[in-house]
Protein backbone atom coordinates (compact mmCIF):
# COMPACT_ATOMS: atom_id res chain seq x y z
CA UNK A 1 0.00 0.00 0.00
CA UNK A 2 1.61 3.16 -1.26
CA UNK A 3 1.74 6.37 1.29
CA UNK A 4 -0.83 8.06 -0.32
CA UNK A 5 -3.03 5.10 -0.74
CA UNK A 6 -2.94 5.40 3.19
CA UNK A 7 -3.18 9.02 3.68
CA UNK A 8 -6.04 8.72 1.58
CA UNK A 9 -8.05 6.52 4.10
CA UNK A 10 -6.97 8.29 6.86
CA UNK A 11 -8.70 11.48 5.38
CA UNK A 12 -11.46 9.36 4.55
CA UNK A 13 -12.28 8.32 7.92
CA UNK A 14 -11.69 11.42 9.35
CA UNK A 15 -13.95 13.27 6.98
CA UNK A 16 -16.31 10.07 8.27
CA UNK A 17 -16.13 10.93 11.86
CA UNK A 18 -16.63 14.66 11.76
CA UNK A 19 -20.17 13.69 10.22
CA UNK A 20 -21.15 12.22 12.90
CA UNK A 21 -19.68 14.22 16.10
CA UNK A 22 -20.08 18.13 16.26
CA UNK A 23 -18.03 20.91 17.88
CA UNK A 24 -19.13 21.69 21.13
CA UNK A 25 -20.88 19.00 23.83
CA UNK A 26 -21.39 15.49 22.28
CA UNK A 27 -24.59 13.95 22.30
CA UNK A 28 -25.00 11.40 25.17
CA UNK A 29 -26.46 8.08 24.57
CA UNK A 30 -28.78 8.18 27.98
CA UNK A 31 -30.37 11.85 27.28
CA UNK A 32 -30.79 10.57 23.63
CA UNK A 33 -32.65 7.25 25.05
CA UNK A 34 -34.80 9.48 27.35
CA UNK A 35 -35.99 12.13 24.83
CA UNK A 36 -36.81 9.57 22.39
CA UNK A 37 -38.65 7.72 25.28
CA UNK A 38 -40.56 10.87 26.37
CA UNK A 39 -41.70 11.74 22.42
CA UNK A 40 -42.83 8.39 21.74
CA UNK A 41 -44.31 8.84 18.84
CA UNK A 42 -44.68 12.61 18.43
CA UNK A 43 -43.83 14.14 15.03
CA UNK A 44 -40.56 15.82 15.46
CA UNK A 45 -41.77 18.53 13.01
CA UNK A 46 -40.27 21.90 14.07
CA UNK A 47 -43.22 23.89 14.53
CA UNK A 48 -43.53 21.14 17.89
CA UNK A 49 -40.71 21.87 19.51
CA UNK A 50 -42.04 24.04 22.56
CA UNK A 51 -44.33 21.11 23.25
CA UNK A 52 -41.81 18.79 23.39
CA UNK A 53 -39.71 21.12 25.43
CA UNK A 54 -42.73 20.97 27.85
CA UNK A 55 -42.58 16.81 27.99
CA UNK A 56 -39.09 17.32 29.07
CA UNK A 57 -40.07 19.87 31.68
CA UNK A 58 -43.29 18.39 33.11
CA UNK A 59 -41.04 15.11 33.51
CA UNK A 60 -37.86 16.21 34.43
CA UNK A 61 -38.97 19.66 36.50
CA UNK A 62 -36.30 21.19 34.57
CA UNK A 63 -34.35 21.04 30.98
CA UNK A 64 -30.82 20.12 31.19
CA UNK A 65 -28.07 20.96 28.87
CA UNK A 66 -28.02 17.11 27.73
CA UNK A 67 -31.55 17.11 27.38
CA UNK A 68 -31.20 20.22 24.75
CA UNK A 69 -28.75 18.61 22.95
CA UNK A 70 -30.23 15.35 22.13
CA UNK A 71 -33.64 17.21 21.81
CA UNK A 72 -32.02 19.45 18.65
CA UNK A 73 -30.24 15.93 16.87
CA UNK A 74 -33.68 14.15 17.71
CA UNK A 75 -35.83 17.20 15.95
CA UNK A 76 -32.61 17.78 13.37
CA UNK A 77 -32.33 21.56 14.60
CA UNK A 78 -29.40 23.69 15.66
CA UNK A 79 -28.62 23.90 18.92
CA UNK A 80 -28.83 27.17 19.14
CA UNK A 81 -32.11 27.25 18.11
CA UNK A 82 -33.19 24.92 20.53
CA UNK A 83 -31.27 27.05 23.15
CA UNK A 84 -32.99 30.18 22.83
CA UNK A 85 -36.18 29.02 22.13
CA UNK A 86 -35.98 27.46 25.64
CA UNK A 87 -34.93 30.29 27.68
CA UNK A 88 -37.14 32.64 25.91
CA UNK A 89 -39.76 30.99 27.90
CA UNK A 90 -40.11 31.77 31.50
CA UNK A 91 -41.61 28.09 32.73
CA UNK A 92 -38.96 26.00 31.31
CA UNK A 93 -36.12 25.67 33.49
CA UNK A 94 -32.71 25.12 31.22
CA UNK A 95 -29.69 24.33 33.45
CA UNK A 96 -26.47 25.03 32.23
CA UNK A 97 -23.95 21.94 32.90
CA UNK A 98 -22.99 22.54 36.52
CA UNK A 99 -25.65 24.05 37.55
CA UNK A 100 -27.32 23.29 40.09
CA UNK A 101 -31.15 21.74 39.64
CA UNK A 102 -34.44 23.44 40.99
CA UNK A 103 -36.11 22.04 43.45
CA UNK A 104 -38.77 19.32 42.12
CA UNK A 105 -42.03 21.20 43.50
CA UNK A 106 -42.00 24.71 42.45
CA UNK A 107 -44.72 27.26 44.58
CA UNK A 108 -45.33 29.97 42.07
CA UNK A 109 -46.80 33.56 43.93
CA UNK A 110 -48.58 36.12 41.21
CA UNK A 111 -47.07 39.54 42.58
CA UNK A 112 -49.25 41.58 40.49
CA UNK A 113 -51.69 44.92 40.99
CA UNK A 114 -54.39 42.51 42.78
CA UNK A 115 -52.29 40.23 44.72
CA UNK A 116 -50.05 43.02 45.82
CA UNK A 117 -53.12 44.49 46.96
CA UNK A 118 -54.39 41.32 49.14
CA UNK A 119 -50.80 40.94 50.57
CA UNK A 120 -48.65 38.63 48.33
CA UNK A 121 -45.70 40.29 49.27
CA UNK A 122 -46.67 39.06 53.05
CA UNK A 123 -47.07 35.99 51.59
CA UNK A 124 -44.17 35.59 49.00
CA UNK A 125 -41.94 36.44 52.33
CA UNK A 126 -43.75 34.14 54.57
CA UNK A 127 -43.52 30.97 52.11
CA UNK A 128 -39.79 31.59 51.50
CA UNK A 129 -39.24 31.18 55.68
CA UNK A 130 -41.32 28.19 55.81
CA UNK A 131 -41.25 25.89 52.77
CA UNK A 132 -37.47 24.94 53.32
CA UNK A 133 -34.66 24.01 50.55
CA UNK A 134 -37.38 21.14 49.37
CA UNK A 135 -39.71 23.73 47.68
CA UNK A 136 -38.99 26.43 45.29
CA UNK A 137 -40.61 29.91 45.76
CA UNK A 138 -41.11 31.99 42.30
CA UNK A 139 -43.30 35.09 42.54
CA UNK A 140 -44.55 35.40 39.10
CA UNK A 141 -46.65 37.97 37.02
CA UNK A 142 -50.69 37.72 36.40
CA UNK A 143 -51.88 33.63 36.24
CA UNK A 144 -55.88 35.15 35.90
CA UNK A 145 -57.18 34.82 39.07
CA UNK A 146 -57.38 38.57 40.57
CA UNK A 147 -60.70 38.03 41.94
CA UNK A 148 -59.75 35.82 44.11
CA UNK A 149 -56.27 36.99 45.30
CA UNK A 150 -53.83 36.74 46.33
CA UNK A 151 -52.71 33.46 44.34
CA UNK A 152 -50.24 30.90 44.59
CA UNK A 153 -50.12 27.57 42.37
CA UNK A 154 -48.57 24.44 43.72
CA UNK A 155 -46.77 22.68 41.09
CA UNK A 156 -49.80 22.97 38.47
CA UNK A 157 -52.65 23.52 41.35
CA UNK A 158 -54.11 26.74 42.15
CA UNK A 159 -54.45 28.04 45.63
CA UNK A 160 -56.80 30.98 45.99
CA UNK A 161 -57.13 33.28 49.00
CA UNK A 162 -53.78 31.80 49.24
CA UNK A 163 -52.24 31.72 52.69
CA UNK A 164 -49.24 29.88 53.97
CA UNK A 165 -51.10 26.85 55.50
CA UNK A 166 -53.23 26.54 52.43
CA UNK A 167 -50.21 26.16 50.44
CA UNK A 168 -48.17 23.98 53.28
CA UNK A 169 -51.27 21.65 53.27
CA UNK A 170 -51.06 21.05 50.00
CA UNK A 171 -47.31 20.39 49.46
CA UNK A 172 -47.94 17.98 52.57
CA UNK A 173 -50.46 15.95 50.69
CA UNK A 174 -48.50 15.60 47.61
CA UNK A 175 -51.53 17.32 45.60
CA UNK A 176 -49.58 19.00 42.82
CA UNK A 177 -52.13 18.46 39.29
CA UNK A 178 -54.32 20.63 38.17
CA UNK A 179 -57.82 21.46 39.79
CA UNK A 180 -61.34 19.62 37.86
CA UNK A 181 -63.29 21.89 36.05
CA UNK A 182 -67.15 21.25 35.90
CA UNK A 183 -68.23 22.95 32.75
CA UNK A 184 -70.77 22.02 30.12
CA UNK A 185 -69.63 18.91 28.52
CA UNK A 186 -69.27 17.26 25.02
CA UNK A 187 -72.50 15.25 26.02
CA UNK A 188 -74.66 18.09 28.10
CA UNK A 189 -73.80 20.72 25.31
CA UNK A 190 -74.94 18.67 22.50
CA UNK A 191 -78.29 17.61 24.48
CA UNK A 192 -79.06 20.43 24.23
CA UNK A 193 -78.73 21.46 20.71
CA UNK A 194 -75.30 22.39 20.40
CA UNK A 195 -73.95 22.14 17.39
CA UNK A 196 -76.69 22.60 15.66
CA UNK A 197 -75.79 26.01 13.85
CA UNK A 198 -72.95 24.83 12.87
CA UNK A 199 -74.99 21.57 10.91
CA UNK A 200 -76.97 24.30 9.70
CA UNK A 201 -74.41 25.81 7.94
CA UNK A 202 -72.08 23.11 6.85
CA UNK A 203 -75.62 21.70 5.15
CA UNK A 204 -76.32 25.10 3.71
CA UNK A 205 -79.16 26.53 5.71
CA UNK A 206 -77.11 29.25 6.59
CA UNK A 207 -76.08 32.03 3.54
CA UNK A 208 -72.55 32.57 3.91
CA UNK A 209 -72.93 36.63 3.06
CA UNK A 210 -75.87 36.78 4.98
CA UNK A 211 -74.12 35.37 8.06
CA UNK A 212 -71.13 38.11 7.34
CA UNK A 213 -73.84 40.30 7.25
CA UNK A 214 -75.38 39.64 10.46
CA UNK A 215 -71.72 39.66 12.51
CA UNK A 216 -71.61 43.23 10.69
CA UNK A 217 -74.94 44.18 12.06
CA UNK A 218 -74.67 42.59 15.62
CA UNK A 219 -71.80 45.35 16.32
CA UNK A 220 -69.04 42.04 17.15
CA UNK A 221 -65.89 43.43 17.46
CA UNK A 222 -62.65 41.40 18.46
CA UNK A 223 -62.83 41.38 22.18
CA UNK A 224 -58.48 40.93 22.59
CA UNK A 225 -58.23 44.27 22.66
CA UNK A 226 -57.77 46.28 18.90
CA UNK A 227 -61.38 46.04 18.56
CA UNK A 228 -61.50 45.23 14.85
CA UNK A 229 -65.20 44.61 13.05
CA UNK A 230 -65.35 40.62 13.19
CA UNK A 231 -67.50 40.67 10.22
CA UNK A 232 -64.94 42.54 7.54
CA UNK A 233 -61.91 40.37 9.26
CA UNK A 234 -63.96 37.24 7.91
CA UNK A 235 -64.08 39.12 4.79
CA UNK A 236 -60.82 40.29 4.58
CA UNK A 237 -59.22 36.57 4.80
CA UNK A 238 -61.93 35.18 2.79
CA UNK A 239 -60.40 37.03 0.30
CA UNK A 240 -57.04 35.83 0.30
CA UNK A 241 -55.73 32.80 -1.58
CA UNK A 242 -55.96 29.49 0.28
CA UNK A 243 -55.26 27.41 1.70
CA UNK A 244 -56.39 29.85 4.91
CA UNK A 245 -55.51 28.89 8.65
CA UNK A 246 -56.73 29.95 11.78
CA UNK A 247 -54.73 30.48 15.35
CA UNK A 248 -57.15 31.87 18.28
CA UNK A 249 -55.00 33.53 20.69
CA UNK A 250 -56.40 32.76 24.46
CA UNK A 251 -53.19 34.19 26.06
CA UNK A 252 -54.75 36.15 28.58
CA UNK A 253 -51.69 37.60 30.41
CA UNK A 254 -53.04 41.45 30.75
CA UNK A 255 -52.65 41.84 34.47
CA UNK A 256 -56.42 42.19 35.89
CA UNK A 257 -57.68 40.19 32.67
CA UNK A 258 -59.48 36.45 33.49
CA UNK A 259 -62.71 37.01 31.30
CA UNK A 260 -61.69 34.04 29.11
CA UNK A 261 -60.62 31.95 31.67
CA UNK A 262 -64.30 32.22 33.14
CA UNK A 263 -65.88 31.10 29.73
CA UNK A 264 -63.90 28.30 29.32
CA UNK A 265 -64.84 27.31 32.95
CA UNK A 266 -68.29 27.28 31.76
CA UNK A 267 -68.83 26.71 28.38
CA UNK A 268 -66.33 25.75 25.83
CA UNK A 269 -68.38 24.19 23.11
CA UNK A 270 -70.23 27.61 22.79
CA UNK A 271 -66.73 29.06 22.00
CA UNK A 272 -65.79 25.77 19.93
CA UNK A 273 -68.73 26.19 17.93
CA UNK A 274 -68.67 29.49 16.98
CA UNK A 275 -65.04 28.58 15.95
CA UNK A 276 -66.23 25.85 13.94
CA UNK A 277 -69.17 28.77 12.50
CA UNK A 278 -66.03 31.03 11.25
CA UNK A 279 -63.82 28.60 9.81
CA UNK A 280 -67.16 27.45 7.64
CA UNK A 281 -67.86 31.32 7.10
CA UNK A 282 -64.00 31.71 5.89
CA UNK A 283 -63.41 28.35 4.53
CA UNK A 284 -60.39 27.48 6.72
CA UNK A 285 -59.39 23.60 7.25
CA UNK A 286 -56.93 24.20 9.95
CA UNK A 287 -57.47 25.66 13.06
CA UNK A 288 -54.47 26.49 16.03
CA UNK A 289 -55.78 27.21 19.50
CA UNK A 290 -52.97 28.89 21.81
CA UNK A 291 -53.82 28.65 25.22
CA UNK A 292 -51.24 29.97 28.07
CA UNK A 293 -49.68 27.48 30.38
CA UNK A 294 -50.98 28.80 33.64
CA UNK A 295 -54.32 27.62 32.66
CA UNK A 296 -53.33 24.28 32.99
CA UNK A 297 -56.66 22.47 33.99
CA UNK A 298 -58.16 24.03 30.86
CA UNK A 299 -55.65 22.59 29.01
CA UNK A 300 -56.64 18.90 30.25
CA UNK A 301 -60.32 19.96 29.92
CA UNK A 302 -60.16 21.11 26.40
CA UNK A 303 -58.37 17.85 25.44
CA UNK A 304 -60.77 15.75 26.74
CA UNK A 305 -63.66 17.99 24.76
CA UNK A 306 -61.66 17.81 21.59
CA UNK A 307 -61.48 14.45 21.98
CA UNK A 308 -64.81 13.49 21.99
CA UNK A 309 -65.29 16.49 19.40
CA UNK A 310 -63.13 14.61 17.62
CA UNK A 311 -64.83 11.03 17.78
CA UNK A 312 -68.27 12.35 17.55
CA UNK A 313 -68.19 14.94 14.89
CA UNK A 314 -71.31 16.81 14.27
CA UNK A 315 -70.29 17.05 10.60
CA UNK A 316 -68.32 14.65 8.35
CA UNK A 317 -65.25 17.24 7.13
CA UNK A 318 -65.17 18.74 10.60
CA UNK A 319 -61.62 20.91 10.41
CA UNK A 320 -58.28 20.00 12.15
CA UNK A 321 -58.27 21.67 15.56
CA UNK A 322 -54.29 21.51 16.97
CA UNK A 323 -54.59 22.71 20.98
CA UNK A 324 -51.40 24.56 21.40
CA UNK A 325 -49.43 25.45 24.88
CA UNK A 326 -48.11 28.08 25.93
CA UNK A 327 -44.89 28.97 28.23
CA UNK A 328 -45.34 32.26 30.01
CA UNK A 329 -44.28 34.86 27.88
CA UNK A 330 -46.61 38.05 28.18
CA UNK A 331 -45.65 39.19 24.72
CA UNK A 332 -47.60 36.57 23.25
CA UNK A 333 -50.92 37.86 23.82
CA UNK A 334 -49.51 39.78 20.29
CA UNK A 335 -51.13 38.21 17.38
CA UNK A 336 -47.80 37.42 15.46
CA UNK A 337 -45.91 36.64 18.45
CA UNK A 338 -48.31 34.26 19.32
CA UNK A 339 -47.99 32.76 15.57
CA UNK A 340 -44.49 32.50 15.97
CA UNK A 341 -44.67 30.61 19.36
CA UNK A 342 -47.25 27.96 17.38
CA UNK A 343 -44.30 27.87 14.71
CA UNK A 344 -42.06 26.81 17.28
CA UNK A 345 -40.15 30.26 17.90
CA UNK A 346 -39.56 32.77 20.45
CA UNK A 347 -42.32 35.06 20.50
CA UNK A 348 -41.01 38.33 18.86
CA UNK A 349 -43.82 40.18 17.30
CA UNK A 350 -43.24 40.39 13.06
CA UNK A 351 -42.93 44.34 11.27
CA UNK A 352 -45.98 44.52 9.49
CA UNK A 353 -46.78 45.03 6.94
CA UNK A 354 -47.63 42.29 6.01
CA UNK A 355 -50.50 41.73 8.03
CA UNK A 356 -51.49 38.68 9.37
CA UNK A 357 -54.41 38.11 7.68
CA UNK A 358 -52.19 37.96 4.61
CA UNK A 359 -48.89 36.20 5.59
CA UNK A 360 -49.76 34.88 9.25
CA UNK A 361 -49.29 31.19 10.62
CA UNK A 362 -46.64 29.19 8.43
CA UNK A 363 -46.62 31.77 5.67
CA UNK A 364 -50.61 31.42 4.91
CA UNK A 365 -53.62 34.15 5.30
CA UNK A 366 -54.46 33.77 8.83
CA UNK A 367 -57.88 34.22 10.71
CA UNK A 368 -56.64 35.26 14.11
CA UNK A 369 -59.26 36.12 17.16
CA UNK A 370 -59.33 36.33 20.87
CA UNK A 371 -61.14 33.14 22.15
CA UNK A 372 -64.54 35.77 23.68
CA UNK A 373 -64.87 37.01 19.74
CA UNK A 374 -65.56 33.50 18.42
CA UNK A 375 -67.81 32.50 21.91
CA UNK A 376 -70.47 35.52 20.75
CA UNK A 377 -70.79 34.16 17.40
CA UNK A 378 -73.08 31.19 17.76
CA UNK A 379 -75.43 33.15 19.92
CA UNK A 380 -75.94 35.92 16.96
CA UNK A 381 -76.66 33.53 14.78
CA UNK A 382 -79.57 31.44 16.73
CA UNK A 383 -81.21 35.17 18.33
CA UNK A 384 -79.94 37.53 15.84
CA UNK A 385 -78.53 40.24 16.09
CA UNK A 386 -80.52 41.89 18.12
CA UNK A 387 -79.35 40.35 21.24
CA UNK A 388 -75.92 42.08 21.28
CA UNK A 389 -77.23 45.73 19.11
CA UNK A 390 -80.68 45.99 21.97
CA UNK A 391 -77.88 46.64 25.06
CA UNK A 392 -75.59 49.52 25.27
CA UNK A 393 -75.41 53.05 26.85
CA UNK A 394 -74.00 56.79 26.54
CA UNK A 395 -74.66 56.26 22.68
CA UNK A 396 -72.23 53.07 22.50
CA UNK A 397 -74.11 49.19 21.85
CA UNK A 398 -73.42 45.94 22.89
CA UNK A 399 -72.44 44.35 25.52
CA UNK A 400 -68.86 43.94 27.22
CA UNK A 401 -67.68 41.82 29.51
CA UNK A 402 -65.47 43.29 32.51
CA UNK A 403 -62.82 41.44 34.58
CA UNK A 404 -63.08 43.51 37.63
CA UNK A 405 -60.64 42.72 40.87
CA UNK A 406 -59.61 44.84 43.98
CA UNK A 407 -61.42 46.48 46.73
CA UNK A 408 -65.13 46.00 45.55
CA UNK A 409 -67.88 43.59 47.25
CA UNK A 410 -68.40 41.48 44.01
CA UNK A 411 -65.13 41.09 42.01
CA UNK A 412 -65.55 38.59 39.49
CA UNK A 413 -66.30 38.37 35.45
CA UNK A 414 -69.31 41.29 34.60
CA UNK A 415 -71.33 41.19 31.52
CA UNK A 416 -72.40 44.54 31.06
CA UNK A 417 -73.67 47.10 28.61
CA UNK A 418 -70.95 48.81 26.25
CA UNK A 419 -70.49 52.28 27.37
CA UNK A 420 -70.96 51.91 30.65
CA UNK A 421 -69.22 54.18 33.13
CA UNK A 422 -66.95 52.64 35.38
CA UNK A 423 -68.85 53.82 38.70
CA UNK A 424 -72.27 52.63 37.21
CA UNK A 425 -70.56 48.87 36.94
CA UNK A 426 -69.39 49.15 40.20
CA UNK A 427 -72.51 50.06 42.05
CA UNK A 428 -74.71 48.14 39.74
CA UNK A 429 -72.80 45.25 39.24
CA UNK A 430 -69.87 45.03 42.16
CA UNK A 431 -72.00 45.41 45.47
CA UNK A 432 -70.22 48.94 45.53
CA UNK A 433 -66.63 49.57 47.41
CA UNK A 434 -65.76 47.54 50.15
CA UNK A 435 -66.51 49.69 53.13
CA UNK A 436 -64.26 52.12 53.86
CA UNK A 437 -62.94 52.17 50.71
CA UNK A 438 -63.31 55.16 47.84
CA UNK A 439 -63.13 54.74 44.16
CA UNK A 440 -60.34 57.07 42.68
CA UNK A 441 -59.26 55.66 39.69
CA UNK A 442 -58.77 52.16 37.66
CA UNK A 443 -56.31 50.17 35.57
CA UNK A 444 -57.73 49.47 32.05
CA UNK A 445 -56.59 46.37 30.97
Amino acid sequence: MTEQTINAQAIGKKTKRSRITSKGRQIEPKALAEVRELLGNASRQKDLLIEHLHKIQDFYKHISAAHLVALAYEMKLSRAEVYEVATFYHHFDVIKEGDAVPADLTVRVCDSMSCEMAGAEDLIGSLETAMGEKVRVQRVPCIGRCDKAPVAVVGMHPVEFADVQKVDNLVEQGITEPETLAPILFEQYVANGGYSIYQQCMAGQHNVDKVLDMMDDSGLRGLGGAGFPVGRKWRIVRDQPAPRLMAVNIDEGEPGTFKDKYYLDRDPHCFLEGMLIAAWAVDINEIYIYLRDEYAAIRVMLEQELAKLRSHPPVTNLPTIHLRRGAGAYICGEESAMIESIEGKRGMPRLRPPFVAQVGLFGRPTLEHNMESLYWVRDILEKGPECFTEHGRHGRKGLRSFSVSGRVNNPGVHLAPAGITMRELIDEYCGGMLEGHKFYGYFPG
